[in-house]
């Protein structure tokens, strides 16, 4: 089934294998759902959102974990299973241990204090977000298990080799503006990385090491999120930030190379496409209306919807695929 987040919640969405259309069933109220995810560690699935952190083992009975900070941008399960991260509005990163059972007291989290004291972090924040960042995303791999990554919006992407004692921050270009304005990672190993910034999409083979820009010159730099399939890096891309989005000029993209993007078909350049999931073998995406394309037998055709109640500027649209 697919579990997608949107601006008031989670919902299981239905039908998308056959062709009357989609139905929606919203199985969690919560604040603007930034994530939607499931790990090899524990079952079940992980929602972060502005109201919070929320753990189900099936998706449809939920449980609050009580993080310290109320607004919960990103969550990961270390390889092991064993412990459980957040990250928050202010950039704070919380730990539990996940092995013992569900973290649902507050007391079970403790803040890392090595990321607190990234020397760089007096930079992090804008203006007009208040002056404050956050952890957008958070990343493991089992091939790295002691290996954390983190993007902060706006602070950078920062690595950790030792479940997150200590850090090194990884400078994407450090001479453009707004490449530290991290929406996004994906691993796509251990040392390759995909980040989504506000100004271009960047792939990394030597965890942060050197970047390459994988935009070149589109027109579209913004990029919300990637996703990567069969070796293809897929992308929607935007001319601004969201608060432009109804004005269009939008495009998807894809590299096969992992060295450029090439501009690819889409029924539509109104929309964003910025949630992505794969559904028995295909590319499935959502976009910042919450339209639902599939990609099929080489073309993108809409299958469905998922609910948007909410404002356009700031909107995620997480997706999963999952099987109980």
């Amino acid at each position: 089934m697919l579990i997608a987040g949107s601006d008031d919640g989670v919902y299981r969405i239905s039908g998308l294998r056959e062709s009357g259309g989609t139905t929606a069933e919203k199985l969690l109220d919560a604040e603007k759902v930034f994530r939607v995810e499931q790990f090899d560690g524990p079952d079940g699935l992980f929602v972060a959102a502005k109201s919070g952190v929320y753990y189900s083992p099936d998706g449809d009975e939920w449980t609050t974990l009580s993080v310290p900070d109320e607004e919960v941008y990103s969550v990961t399960v270390a390889p092991s299973g064993e412990r459980l991260y957040a990250g928050t509005r202010p950039a704070r990163l919380f730990v539990a241990d996940f092995g013992s059972g569900v973290p649902s007291d507050g007391e079970a989290w403790a803040e890392v204090v090595g990321f607190r004291e990234l020397r760089d972090r007096i930079d992090w924040g804008l203006d007009r977000h208040d002056g404050l960042a956050q952890i957008r995303s958070l990343r493991t791999h089992p091939d790295a298990p002691e290996r954390l990554v983190a993007g902060v919006e706006v602070g950078g992407v920062h690595v950790s080799d030792d479940g997150g004692e200590n850090w090194r921050s990884r400078c994407i270009d450090c001479d453009a503006p707004h490449t530290d304005d991290i929406h996004h990672l994906v691993l796509e190993d251990e040392g390759t990385i995909v980040a989504s910034t506000g100004s271009g999409l960047y792939r990394s083979t030597d965890v942060g090491r050197t970047w390459t820009r994988l935009d070149g010159d589109h027109d579209q730099r913004y990029f919300r999120g990637a996703f990567v399939h069969d070796g293809t890096v897929y992308a929607g891309g935007a001319p601004a930030s969201s608060s432009s989005w109804e004005e269009g000029n939008h495009a998807l993209f894809a590299s096969h190379d992992g060295k450029s993007l090439e501009r690819i078909s889409f029924p539509t350049s109104d929309e964003v496409a910025i949630g992505w999931c794969a559904v028995d073998g295909d590319v499935l995406t959502a976009t910042h209306r919450g339209t639902l394309f599939r990609h099929r037998s080489g073309d993108w055709e809409t299958v469905g919807s998922v609910p948007t109640p909410g404002r356009v500027r700031g909107r995620y649209m997480p997706l999963t695929w999952y099987e109980p």
